[in-house]
């Protein structure tokens, strides 16, 4: 991936994070788990998360085609402080957003989906 690709993905993910006041933390992974650009907390390693949420996506794309219930829109987490929020990006990279616990989650599915339409077009 070029650089430029990768300066427009950064990009991409601030305006994710400025979009929101919920939002903590969001990241762009490849599918096989490597980060290609995080904007984390410094408390998180970027590594670990992309990692894991390849292999979630993954398993979530399996249990959606062995259950019949068509394309993975999106692999959703809640936690009692807050959600995680996967979507592919095509089929070469995953896209990874954590936002608090009362996070308006139509906007930010709705945000989420307008950025991976951006990012499809990077990977």
């Amino acid at each position: 991936m070029l650089a430029s690709s990768e300066t427009r993905i950064k990009d991409i993910l601030d305006d994710i994070v400025r979009s929101s006041p919920y939002i903590k933390a969001v990241a762009m992974a490849r599918i096989s788990g490597v980060t290609i650009v995080s904007v984390m907390p410094t408390y998180v390693s970027p590594e670990h998360v992309s990692a894991m949420s390849a292999v979630m996506v993954l398993l979530g794309e399996r249990i959606a085609r062995a259950m019949r219930s068509g394309e993975l829109n999106q692999v959703y987490i809640k936690g009692d402080q807050g959600h995680i929020v996967l979507t592919s990006v095509g089929h070469e990279a995953v896209l990874m957003i954590t936002a608090e616990e009362h996070a308006p989650l139509g906007l930010l599915f709705i945000e989420m989906a307008r950025a991976a339409q951006k990012l499809r077009k990077l990977v």
